[in-house]
């Protein structure tokens, strides 16, 4: 009885080789993908342990870095923070005056992180953007408008909105800049409370009302001031024409008298001698005395 022989089949050297390099290959891509990240250039990277014996050893911190990084992700990871400028806009605050009159801000911030800083900023939060965003940095906008809203009374904070608006970016940069963030722009919509706004407009209304009546004055002031004017003008022409009609009369009257009466005279003559009254009572005819 014959029994079947199977032979071992031995595997192609070529085919081996293959495998072994494609196994290689693939354990340094994988190796690649967990041993290695890149960090860009609007990023610093910050290279820490996970735990650390070591006291001395801060935050397992090794510090910062760029670029191709390479770590031991069992006892090794890389945390970043973008160094390029932030923008946040928050939500309504409500902030007491002096005289606890209740004030609305809406505020708005640019920032960024100081890279000089990342490290600190790090190990003492233990966060990213976003919770720093609605946690320190909002506490720091927070305690500025209350701290400095309750250096104004109500009337003095609507007036001094500017000087207010800088003592309030002022006191968050300071703070801010303390643990490595900068401040690039600083913005916020001021609502004064209702009973304000509405004593605000009766007095702009009331302001408005006394420079109308004030501009009335002035206008009817002025067209009385015209009305004269135009009536002493008026007067003068009068005046002036009076004198004139009457210097005319006067050297017309003046040039023609002698004329005027002896044309009278013509006029009035009855064509007969007038009769010459002696000093005897006796009345003499001119014409007969001419005559002979």
């Amino acid at each position: 009885m014959k029994q079947n022989q199977q032979n071992p089949v031995v595997m192609n050297p070529t085919y081996r080789l293959l495998a072994i390099v494609s196994g290689c290959i693939f354990a340094v891509i994988v190796l690649f993908m967990t041993c290695c990240t890149v960090v860009d250039s609007g990023e610093v990277g910050i290279k820490f342990h996970k735990w650390s014996a070591s006291e001395q050893d801060y935050g397992g911190v090794e510090g910062t870095c760029k670029g191709w990084v390479f770590y031991n992700p069992i006892t090794t990871n890389v945390f970043t923070y973008p160094t390029f400028t932030q923008r946040k806009q928050y939500e309504t605050f409500s902030v007491n005056a002096k005289d606890a009159s209740l004030f609305e801000m809406d505020p708005t911030i640019a920032y960024r992180i100081n890279p000089d800083k990342a490290c600190d900023i790090f190990v003492k939060y233990r966060v990213g953007v976003k919770e720093l965003e609605e946690g320190y940095i909002r506490t720091c906008i927070y305690e500025a408008y209350r701290t400095c809203a309750n250096q104004y009374t109500s009337d003095s904070l609507m007036s001094n909105r500017a000087n207010f608006e800088r003592d309030v970016r002022s006191r968050l940069e300071k703070s801010l800049m303390a643990e490595g963030f900068l401040v690039e722009e600083f913005t916020s919509k001021i609502t004064p409370p209702h009973s304000l706004l509405s004593m605000i407009d009766a007095k702009n209304t009331a302001i408005q009302s006394a420079l109308k009546a004030e501009n009335e004055v002035k206008e009817a002031e002025a067209n009385a001031k015209i009305a004269v004017a135009k009536a002493e003008g008026a007067a003068k022409a009068m005046k002036i024409k009076a004198d004139a009609e009457a210097y005319y009369n006067r050297t017309i009257a003046a040039s023609l008298s002698p004329m005027i009466v002896q044309e009278d005279m013509i006029e009035k003559w009855d064509g007969k001698m007038p009769l010459i009254v002696g000093g005897n009572g006796m009345m003499l005819d001119v014409s007969k005395v001419i005559g002979k």
